[in-house]
């Protein structure tokens, strides 16, 4: 292979380089809808690196989607000269974003299920659909650890804990690049790093953090996903750091990122972040020093269109840049395509076989499964829930009670192009609870009022339509969407966590009814709604729920499904509280004047129609070595009435340490089923590798000292205790070291 590629690159002339080091996007390629051949021999005569979603940009059904890939790879193989076939990338996030393909739930719903091999299995859906139409790369998942919630993109992220984004990374990537790239997708680490605590919550905005926060946390999951997946592409985020852009940071993108985590794969660049470094951040004097800056860097390939890179020709020619530093990128990208098998299987599809492929019912059945297990039920008081499915009458009100496109994230295909129609058939939260009730249930429905915007009009209508059910399901939250045409999502940050529009205003006075209300969530960020969460009995948390989201809430509502999500974001009872997340330092605990620093639900919490309890916690050994590894045991039985899953939760505190550590820090985590009265032994192995921090002088250490147990249903409801201690001398942790705590799970 290296001795093709070495040949390969020594042939190539420079334009046809640096046409490797970018990308088209499919519009370009088009005329009127259709792919223009004359456009296309202009632009690709030199040929490609990459093309830009072709079935994303160019809203395509998936035979049409794939007899378009074909024909662009037979040109680039049949007629520029050196016949280098391209990556064909697509968004992936929450399933191919492309017409027609299955739309899955968001990632915040993915992490609420706190079930990494469900990630697995949805992204190995998500490969089978993205190969059918000729795609080798997507573009997630998003790894960006979330600190400040009023950031739009906080619905793409796996929350706000570095192990558990780590965790459902890992499943993410192995399941889309599968056991061979030959027939696999590549992933793409995203935003590297930092991007989820942006300067005030805004998107792009600087990013404030020590240099042991950011690589202990901010870029844990990045790590796991280099050393443990083995993740083929990492994209930059946009923002800065102390003052060096990311897109520019040769410190992040080659130092760390190649030379000590050795990644080997190619580093893109997000949309538009190389030209940002010129009309943006105001580090570079023109394109063409902003393509200097980034290649240096370590940006092997510019998305989504080939612009400042293209001016890397005369940079080589004025000698501002080496001709080798160009050279080694696109033996990267050569290298990169060898590994998907680009060269020996010409990169050809059947465009039948794509339609078959696109939303198959197993797809279907996945997305239900995961839309279950991620709801989360935040309170239950009285028990009011599971609801009867002979209710006399139930009234559901609220603007995303039969709203499909608002059950979607923000990089789904109906949402990301703001469509009207249904691509795919998208079951509401309405039409999931009429299809569960009885048939001499009366089902009334009202809109209330909008997510956003609009008037208090149809309040008075949905008070009048409540009054007469037994029960109100009231169905409120988000509308995702991109740059100001959603409530939340990308470019869609806010300085609130309020309900937006006159929802809060609908909630009171349905709540001043008098009547049962179960509140469901329907959004992208936690929400604050005061003294209005002490007023409502039952709260369900069903974030983004994806295409199967309608039938799925409906499961949880009425007990076909218990619920057993857990929350992967601290809940603020007021954005002034931001950042809440769980892991702070002891001293960020104090209290306000006019209140306590509590959240109004914690880290991990999730309720269940069922109760479990925790005993038999065994710590063995006492003592550990800094190289060692201790057994942490304990036992759950399902003391209920009901079938139910328990999310089990150890978190670890370093009692004391040279430098300030968590309260507490999470460091495994098991869902287990338990049927009434059944009991699981359920062991985690825990290695001193991962207790290790920076210490003063920026040493990975573990250091000697005790350590507090604490293993609960949620980062405050600790169930037991223990401790254990590290002896010995402070040892310097290895690159190569264990990231992750096994765990096995047996009956007793």
């Amino acid at each position: 292979m290296l001795e093709r590629l070495s040949k390969l690159l020594a042939g190539m002339s420079l334009d046809e380089k640096v046409a490797q080091l970018g990308s088209i996007s499919i519009r370009r390629l088009m005329t009127d809808g259709k792919f223009d051949i004359d456009k296309a021999k202009e632009l690709l005569k030199h040929g490609i690196g990459q093309i830009t979603r072709i079935a994303g940009g160019s809203d395509l059904p998936p035979k049409e989607a794939a007899q378009l890939a074909n024909e662009i790879q037979r040109f680039l193989i049949e007629e520029t000269r050196l016949g280098i076939p391209a990556i064909v990338h697509e968004e992936c996030l929450s399933g191919l974003m492309a017409r027609g393909a299955t739309t899955f739930p968001q990632s915040i719903n993915l992490a609420s299920t706190f079930e990494p091999d469900l990630v697995r299995e949805m992204t190995t859906a998500i490969r089978k659909e993205m190969r059918a139409i000729g795609a080798h790369q997507g573009l997630a998942p998003v790894l960006d650890v979330l600190r400040d919630p009023r950031w739009g993109r906080t619905e793409e992220t796996f929350g706000e804990d570095p192990y558990l984004i780590a965790c459902m990374a890992v499943a993410y990537i192995t399941g889309l690049q599968g056991e061979n790239l030959r027939h696999g997708v590549i992933a793409t680490a995203k935003h590297f790093s930092g991007h989820g605590f942006p300067e005030g919550g805004r998107n792009c905005a600087p990013v404030h953090a020590g240099l042991r926060e950011f690589r202990e946390v901010l870029s844990f999951p990045f790590e796991a996903a280099v050393r443990v997946a083995k993740v083929q592409s990492v994209m930059n985020a946009y923002h800065d750091i102390d003052g060096i852009p990311c897109a520019a940071s040769r410190e992040l993108l080659t130092d760390l990122l190649r030379g000590e985590w050795g990644f080997d794969g190619i580093v893109v660049s997000d949309y538009g972040s190389v030209q940002m470094l010129f009309n943006v951040h105001k580090v570079a004097i023109d394109e063409k020093d902003a393509a200097c800056q980034a290649i240096y860097a370590g940006i092997d390939i510019e998305l989504p269109d080939i612009h400042c890179y293209a001016k890397l020709i005369d940079a080589v020619k004025e000698g501002l840049i080496s001709e080798a530093a160009l050279d080694e990128a696109v033996r990267r990208v050569l290298t990169v395509k060898e590994r998907l098998g680009l060269f020996d299987n010409p990169p050809f599809v059947d465009p039948d076989a794509a339609v078959a492929v696109f939303d198959a019912p197993e797809h279907r059945k996945i997305a239900r499964l995961i839309a279950q297990k991620s709801i989360v039920l935040l309170k239950n008081d009285g028990d009011l829930l599971p609801l009867r499915k002979d209710l006399s009458s139930i009234a559901v009100i609220g603007p995303n009670a039969n709203e499909p496109r608002n059950l979607l994230g923000d990089y789904a295909y109906m949402a990301h192009l703001d469509l009207k129609e249904l691509p795919v058939p998208i079951v509401t939260v309405l039409e999931g609870i009429k299809a569960k009730v009885s048939s001499a249930t009366k089902v009334l429905y009202a809109k209330g009022c909008e997510v956003f915007g609009g008037t208090t009009e149809g309040i008075s209508e949905a008070v009048e339509i409540a009054m007469q059910a037994e029960v109100i399901v009231l169905v409120v939250g988000d509308r995702s969407g991109l740059f100001g045409r959603g409530t939340v999502g990308e470019g869609c940050d806010r300085v609130d966590l309020r309900l937006t529009g006159h929802q809060e205003q609908l909630v009171k006075a349905i709540v001043e009814i008098g009547k049962p209300v179960v509140l469901v969530l329907i959004n992208g960020r936690p929400v604050t709604l005061g003294e209005l969460f002490e007023k409502i009995p039952a709260i369900v948390e069903a974030w983004f729920p994806g295409e199967e989201g309608g039938n799925a809430v409906a499961d949880v509502l009425f007990g076909d499904v218990n619920p057993s999500g857990k929350l992967p974001i601290t809940f603020p009872k007021v954005v002034g509280q931001v950042p809440l997340h769980y892991s702070r330092a002891q001293i960020s605990h104090r209290d306000y004047v006019e209140m306590s620093s509590a959240p109004q639900f914690p880290f991990g919490h999730g309720l269940s129609y069922t109760k479990f309890e925790y005993s038999d916690l065994m710590i063995t050994p006492e003592k550990i070595s800094p190289a060692g590894k201790v057994t942490i045991s304990l036992k759950v039985k399902n003391v209920g009435n009901r079938e139910g899953d328990e999310v089990v939760q150890l978190y670890v505190r370093d009692v004391v340490a040279s430098r300030v550590r968590p309260v507490k820090e999470l460091k495994g985590f098991k869902r287990i089923t338990l049927k009434p009265n059944e009991a699981k032994r359920v062991t985690f192995f825990l290695s001193a590798d991962q207790l290790a921090f920076y210490d003063r002088a920026m040493r990975f250490v573990v250091e000697p000292g005790s350590f507090e147990v604490m293993v609960g249903s949620s980062s405050e409801d600790i169930r037991l205790k223990g401790n254990f201690e590290v002896i010995g001398k402070v040892r310097e942790v290895p690159s190569e070291r264990i990231m992750f705590t096994n765990v096995e799970v047996e009956s007793v």
